[in-house]
């Protein structure tokens, strides 16, 4: 198969309708094209490109050492050999707004269904290892609202990411993600929640935003 059959536009459409309908969606994550088929075979919603597994395959540590055109690539290879939405993992959006903007703009262009930009400092580190440290509220939104704006397809997916829990309290992310909503974030991504308990807070907040 040298490609999918279904549209870039039809994928994001696709991944929109489920995350409007309620349901919870399954994306694996894949580090090359041959396990997105895999994942495809296997009936999962979508294929997730983790930054974390791709930084392990090039044999360097999480910590933002990964170029925009290093993961754009790997994202394009995989975003065209499956028919299901690919999401992929763009780190702190590779530098300041108008470089958020850009890897927007690469990875639309390139077939993806959306991607995630973090709330850490550059450069970052994973997102379970301790000794994180964030970028002020605004400076995120700043970048969020230039990704947003740099979209042509408004299904094309921008999720904002939080790192606050582990930093700054569950409170403090959770103000964070309303204003993440706020400057226009499609989906909010907190990570390193503890508990089950805290799963529940963030799943009602009600957010505003796109």
């Amino acid at each position: 198969m040298l490609s999918a059959e279904t549209s870039a536009t039809e994928k994001r459409a696709a991944f929109r309708a489920g995350l409007a309908s309620g349901r919870l969606l399954r994306f694996p994550g894949a580090f090359s094209p041959l396990v997105s088929l895999v994942i495809e075979e296997l009936n999962f919603d979508g294929v997730y490109v983790s930054g974390a597994v791709l930084s392990a395959d090039l044999g360097l540590p999480d910590i933002g050492l990964t170029t925009l055109s290093e993961v754009a690539q790997r994202g394009r290879q995989i975003a065209r050999v499956t028919n299901l939405p690919a999401i992929i993992d763009a780190d702190t959006g590779f530098g300041e707004p108008m470089n958020a903007a850009r890897s927007v703009a690469e990875f639309e262009e390139l077939g993806l269904a959306g991607c995630h930009i973090e709330d850490q400092v550059s450069p970052k580190r994973c997102g379970h290892l301790d000794g994180k440290q964030l970028v002020a509220t605004v400076e995120m939104t700043r970048k969020l609202k230039a990704a947003v704006d740099a979209r042509l397809d408004s299904n094309f997916a921008v999720i904002a990411r939080t790192d606050a829990r582990a930093v700054e309290g569950l409170d403090a992310a959770i103000e964070r993600a309303r204003a993440y909503a706020d400057a226009g974030a499609d989906v909010i991504f907190p990570e390193a929640l503890e508990d089950a308990g805290e799963f529940d807070s963030a799943q009602q907040l009600e957010l505003g935003g796109g």
